[in-house]
């Protein structure tokens, strides 16, 4: 696998630009590589536009339409719920969503609470991740 390199992110959106960004978006997918790579080799992170709480007996139905719509397996290490998400201008040609865990860093940039489900898996349908690359992409409502 070669080695590449990290994104530079080059600013934060604001809270007001983060609400028009989030305006007509449905969810977020990411994929990037997993630390686990011979049994879970794809990180998935999949955003939803959505600061409320899903119910207990809802989150794995959720999950379970998720892999079923985009042939993901083997999940493992399920995160699913409400987190705080920035959203990173980098090179790339829509803004980078992160996931911040630190209070510190929460304290500093801009950031808006979201339901997120983190999982490791598998997908044949996500081979740039397995080969070292990460990537995001946004799905819209009509």
């Amino acid at each position: 696998m070669q080695e590449m390199q990290a994104l530079k992110i080059n600013s934060y959106l604001s809270s007001g630009e983060i609400s028009t960004l989030l305006e007509n978006v449905d969810y977020i997918l990411m994929a990037s590589p997993s630390m686990m790579v011979d049994e879970y080799p794809i990180h998935f992170s999949i955003i939803l536009n959505t600061a409320e709480m899903v119910p207990e007996e809802v989150k794995p139905l959720i999950l379970e339409k998720f892999c079923r719509e985009l042939g993901i397996t083997a999940t493992s290490h399920v995160l699913s719920n409400r987190e705080r998400i920035a959203f990173a201008l980098t090179t790339q040609e829509t803004p980078m969503p992160k996931h911040i865990i630190d209070d510190a860093e929460a304290n500093t940039i801009p950031w808006t609470l979201l339901h997120i489900i983190d999982f490791l898996g598998d997908s044949e349908g996500f081979k740039e991740a397995k080969d070292g690359l990460s990537g995001w992409s946004y799905s819209y409502n009509n």
